[in-house]
This record gives structure tokens, sequence and C-alpha cells, in this order.
């Protein structure tokens, strides 16, 4: 039975008595979101969507993943939590909700790996993210419930299985990543950025982060470059094609997750149009020379000498001083 904002509102004991007012949020393309103003203080409740099991959410490493990364001053504070519900209620952030056009703005790849080196440098979450791992998964669920894909998506396996061999050869540790920066996760309010919805997040290779937010965001190859410069220090070669041969895995794997949401999704959006687009852009990017280049790029480099990213900068509420991840 889906869970009703009022049944939430009932179960928050501060909350009772005050004349709670609840306001829906646009943008969630997973979960139902709400603004919450009570006693002159807001909040944002987060309830769960339908089947989100299917998506490979766990909603115990969000809560431990979501916590972790608010230590950091990267994300808004959990403030509750009811747990048979997997309601989360965090503290509000006023501030703009990023688009693709605002992330393209100058300076803005810069400020983003910025954010992204205060949250990779902070507390290791609980579980690792593998979008190996999970483009296999989805696919099993897909063969079992009958879930349409593209006709021609087998004939990428080898593709993938060619990525997951080259980073294997030479694996960067993980840091603690969040995986969907989607332009909707990312909010600005006017000074820093924050990032929010850590459905996805994980343990991760973060030149998958890089290469993932790139393809979400819809970087060109300047702004590509820029990211990883501000990140690393410099643009080097063998990171940005770990992030290109990211933006094409990511791709493969989200197409999966696209095809299991037009089909157990309740939430009004066209998900089949995700399913084109992603498909299209990966099958254009494997049959591309430049995807050779990457691959041999990666399988001639010899071993990896620790990149180190940049060192945070910047003010920040909490997690002042962080110092960036030894990779």
């Amino acid at each position: 039975m889906t869970t009703s904002i009022d049944q939430v509102l009932d179960r928050i004991p501060a909350w009772s008595g005050r004349s709670p007012v609840a306001t829906p949020l646009a943008g969630g393309l997973t979960n139902r979101i709400y603004r919450v103003d009570v006693a002159g203080a807001s909040y944002v409740v987060r309830i769960p969507g339908e089947d989100t099991h299917l998506l490979a959410i766990d909603r115990g490493n969000e809560l431990h993943n979501t916590r972790a990364a608010a230590e950091t001053g990267i994300s808004p504070r959990v403030v509750h939590h009811i747990p048979d519900l997997d309601v989360l209620v965090l503290e509000y952030i006023d501030a703009e909700t990023m688009t693709a056009a605002t992330m393209h703005r100058p300076g803005r790849p810069a400020q983003l790996a910025g954010a992204l080196r205060r949250l990779h440098a902070g507390p290791r979450f609980r579980d690792d993210f593998d979008m190996f791992r999970i483009t296999r998964r989805y696919l099993h669920i897909c063969r079992e419930r009958r879930i349409r894909i593209p006709d021609d998506y087998l004939d990428a396996l080898p593709h993938v299985a060619r990525i997951e061999a080259a980073f294997a050869r030479r694996p960067l540790p993980t840091v603690p990543c969040h995986n969907d920066l989607l332009a909707a996760n990312i909010l600005d309010d006017g000074r820093r950025l924050w990032l929010i919805d850590f459905e996805y997040s994980g343990n991760n290779d973060p030149t998958f982060e890089l290469g993932n937010t790139c393809q979400e965001l819809g970087y060109d190859e300047p702004r590509i470059a820029e990211l990883c410069a501000s990140y690393f220090g410099e643009p080097q070669p063998e990171m940005l094609a770990r992030m290109r041969l990211n933006m094409v895995l990511s791709d493969i794997g989200w197409t999966l997750w696209s095809a299991i949401q037009a089909a157990v999704s309740a939430i009004e959006f066209d998900f089949w149009s995700w399913v084109d687009e992603r498909w299209d852009r990966a099958r254009a990017a494997v049959d591309s020379a430049d995807f050779a280049r990457w691959l041999q790029t990666l399988e001639a480099a010899g071993a990896i000498e620790s990149p180190r990213p940049s060192p945070v900068a910047g003010p920040s509420t909490r997690g002042d001083g962080i110092e960036a991840p030894r990779l």
C-alpha cells in the first residue's frame, strides 16, 4: 500500500498539534517528495516509490550514506527516519535546484569538482557501488520479468567486458561516491553546492562519479576536461579515458534502469524515451574510433602513480579543512 503524506505527518511526534503544511515538490523520478513547514521551520520529506528494490536501492545503505555525507557538509542532515516506511525527513536547504543549463555556466565544472572532492574525502559509505555488477543484476531482472529492452542490447556486453577488464588491470582505490548526479540532485545556495538523494551512493571508482556526472549533465569536451583538471590538478590522459569509458558504461547500465522504470513505475514520466536516448548514445560511442582509443590509453599505460585530487578548498558550514583523498 502506498504511504500517504498524512500518514507520515502523523508519525512525527515533534509535529503533533502544530498543523504542519505539506507541499509537493517536483522532480522526483523514484520517490514522492514534499516540503513541510511547521512551527517556523522547513523540512523535506522523502516517501519511497513502489518496487524500488528492483532498481538496486537499499534503503539502509541510503540512510547510512546520507548521514555520512552530511558529516562533510555536502548534504542536508537527516532529522527523522521512519524505518518501517523507509521515510526520510531532511533539513530543508534554501537553494536553487540546478538544471543542465545552470550547470553549464562558466566555472561550474570546477565548482562541482570541489564539491565532489569534499564528498570523496568524507567518511566511507556502508556498501560498494559497482556498475558492472548492477548492470548484470538489471539484466537478470529484465529477463526474469520479461521486461522489454532494446533489441540489440546484448550486442553491447562484449564492450562492457572490455571496459571491465581494462579497469580490473588498473583499479583505482574507491571513495564514497554519489553515483547519480543528475542536475536535479545538485543545489546551489549562492555560496556553494549541495548534493542530495543518495539512493545509489556507495564506495566506487572516482572516475565513474566524474564520468557519469558528465554524461548526466551533457558536458562537452571542454567541460569534461575542466572537471578532470579541477579534480586531479590536470587533465590527465588516463583519467580522461577512464571518465569517457565510464560515461559509456553509465549509459549502458542506466538504459536497463530506464527500461525497468518504464515497466513498473507509477510516476508520470516517459521512461522509455530515456531508454532510447541512452541506448542510442551508448551505441554511437562503442562504434566510434574514440572508444578503441580510450581503451588503448588504459591498456598501454604503466602502473598507476596514485593520482591525487587537488586540495579541497572553499567555505563550508561543516567539514572545513578536509583533505582530498589519496587515490
